[in-house]
């Protein structure tokens, strides 16, 4: 999303879009080679230890975050990569301020994150259910009217410094349609080795669809920014929403373009003195 731009989903971007230059049957080979270029440049990323990589996965229950996950980082080395889900905060984590919970969780220099469900939570699914607002015992000038568009900027501000720190942050969104979600749920449901992925509560909140869709629309419009853009990726394919993720991340990397160290003079005689060593 080009910053400053608006959004109203469902409008303007199209779920089901698939590109017209691949094919589903190359999608499997298109994938592995975005993958072996991941693994390139999270290994440059690890070798030079000056930025770090914050991938921010948001969407709906079924959007497919857990596959992306699983099939876009598949050969990525596991030491560079970690993967937070946010659930609802415990106690102790309502008596801090509502980023706090995140920083903790940011990557090192040198390594990916990715936070499956992130701090855009406080200004989504607390804004469809505003009891989770008062939950967090704000004073009352902090939960005012105001707390919404306070919050955009907030977190615009907070992605803007972990960037000038040397921490890259991908901000993903995939867009899937009211009814492959259903489709999606049913088939958790009808096969015996999906239902320990279903929760009662996913059904329920579909009654929210249109609260959801206008809270993204608005988090989406005041968020993306120069330095944090939304990337917006079509997901009612999950073969095509893999290639696009993977697509998006190589970029971004290349965009850092991490190298290798180089060795000073002294470095190099010390690797030939243990070279001689080693015989």
């Amino acid at each position: 999303m080009k910053p400053g731009s608006k959004v109203k989903l469902p409008a303007g971007f199209d779920p089901a879009y698939k590109a017209s230059f691949v094919k589903k049957s190359d999608a499997d080979d298109t994938l592995q080679d975005g993958i072996r270029l991941l693994a390139e440049y999270q290994d440059r990323l690890a070798a030079q230890r000056t930025f770090g990589l914050l991938v921010v996965l948001q969407g709906l229950d079924a959007s497919g975050k857990d596959g992306v996950v699983k099939h876009v980082m598949s050969g990525v080395n596991p030491q560079g990569v970690e993967v937070h889900s946010f659930k609802v905060p415990t106690d102790g984590e309502l008596h801090h301020d509502y980023l706090w919970r995140y920083q903790l969780e940011l990557p090192e220099r040198g390594q990916i994150t990715i936070f499956n469900r992130s701090h855009y939570e406080e200004v989504l699914v607390v804004r469809v259910h505003p009891e989770n607002l008062q939950r967090q015992n704000l004073p009352s000038e902090a939960a005012d009217e105001n707390v919404w568009n306070r919050r955009f900027r907030e977190i615009n501000d907070w992605e803007r410094y972990l960037v000038a720190n040397g921490i890259r942050v991908v901000k993903i969104f995939l867009h899937m349609s009211k009814e492959e979600q259903r489709k999606r749920l049913l088939a958790r449901i009808n096969d015996p080795e999906k239902n320990w992925k279903y929760s009662a509560d996913d059904a329920l909140e579909r009654r929210f669809w249109d609260d959801y869709q206008a809270a993204y629309s608005d988090a989406l419009s005041n968020t993306s920014t120069a330095w944090a853009p939304w990337y917006v990726i079509p997901a009612d394919h999950k073969w095509f929403a893999h290639l696009a993720v993977a697509g998006v991340l190589v970029e971004r990397l290349m965009e850092i373009d991490p190298q290798y160290p180089k060795l000073s003079d002294e470095q190099k005689k010390e690797l030939e003195r243990a070279k001689l060593e080693l015989g």
